[in-house]
C-alpha cells in the first residue's frame, strides 16, 4: 500500500479504475446470475449511486475502533442540529436529499457555523459530495470526535474541511461503492448492470478528483477500491496524517 501511494496522481487514477472494473463486473456477474434465476426478480431502485451505511457490528477490515454513538442515530436519516460554539451537527445516515437540507440549513444558519461535526455510518455518495463541495466552498472546518463513527461515504465529507480535525480515538473508514439499479426485468438484467457499472467508474473518478481538489491524498481511496462492501477499512491516526485526511489529530 505504501508503493501504491508513491504513485504519481495518474498511475493511481489508473489502479483506481482497473480495480474497480475488476470488483464491479464480478459483483455485477453474480447479480446478473440471480436475476436470470428468478423470472420475478426486480431490480433495486433508484439507480444512485451509494455506499451503503456501514454495521457496527458486522465484519471490519483490521482493529474496529470503539464506536460509543448508539445504532439508533448511526440508523436515522441526517439529523441537522445547529449545536454551540460555532458547531453543526450531522448524524445519523446520508440519506438521498440530506444535500438539500444541509444547503438550506447554511443558507438559513452558516453565519453561525463554522465548524461541521460528523457522526455518520455514510450513505448516499451523490449527497456526501455535494455536501462536501459545500463545506469546501464555504472554507467550513470538520470533525469527528472520539467514540464518533464516520464511515463509508462519511469520510468525503470529513475530508472537505478548511481544517479536518479528529481524535486517534475516531472511527473512520471506507469501502467499495456499489450501485443500486431501476427496477427492470431479468432480459434487460446485462443492458442495466453496464449502465450501473459505467455510473460506479464516474462516481470513483469524481471522488478522486473531490479528494485531489480539497488536498486529500487521492490514495486514500484505493483502500475504497479494496474493501468488499460489506466490510469497512478503518484508517490509523497515522494513516489519516500521511494521507492528508487529516489537518489535527486532538483528544476530543
Amino acid at each position: 500500500m505504501e508503493r501504491i501511494a508513491a504513485l504519481e496522481d495518474g498511475n493511481i487514477l489508473r489502479v483506481a479504475f482497473f480495480a474497480l472494473l475488476i470488483g464491479t463486473a464480478s459483483v455485477l456477474y453474480v447479480d446478473f446470475r440471480e436475476l436470470t434465476a428468478n423470472e420475478g426478480a426486480a431490480l433495486a431502485t433508484p439507480m444512485r449511486p451509494i455506499l451503503p451505511p456501514f454495521d457496527p457490528e458486522g465484519p471490519a477490515d483490521g482493529t474496529a475502533p470503539n464506536v460509543t454513538t448508539s445504532p439508533q442515530i448511526l440508523e436515522q436519516p441526517l439529523e441537522i442540529t445547529l449545536g454551540t460554539g460555532g458547531q453543526l451537527l450531522l448524524e445519523g445516515s446520508i440519506d438521498l436529499g440530506s444535500a438539500d437540507r444541509f444547503a438550506a440549513e447554511i443558507e438559513a444558519r452558516g453565519e453561525y457555523v463554522d465548524t461541521v461535526v460528523l457522526d455518520s455510518p455514510g450513505g448516499s455518495v451523490v449527497d456526501a459530495l455535494a455536501i462536501g463541495s459545500l463545506i469546501h466552498e464555504k472554507g467550513l472546518a470538520t470533525k469527528v470526535a472520539a467514540g464518533s463513527l464516520c464511515a463509508s461515504s462519511c469520510p468525503i465529507v470529513f475530508a472537505s474541511g478548511a481544517e479536518r480535525i479528529a481524535s486517534p480515538e475516531a472511527a473512520i473508514g471506507v469501502h467499495q461503492i456499489y450501485a443500486a439499479a431501476l427496477s427492470g426485468d431479468p432480459q434487460n438484467a446485462l443492458r442495466v448492470a453496464g449502465t450501473a457499472m459505467s455510473d460506479a467508474q464516474s462516481t470513483t473518478a469524481e471522488i478522486i478528483g473531490h479528494l485531489t481538489k480539497v488536498g486529500v491524498d487521492p490514495a486514500l481511496w484505493l483502500h475504497a477500491l479494496q474493501t468488499p462492501p460489506d466490510r469497512l477499512y478503518y484508517f490509523s491516526p497515522e494513516e489519516m496524517t500521511r494521507l492528508k485526511l487529516v489537518t489535527q489529530l486532538a483528544d476530543n
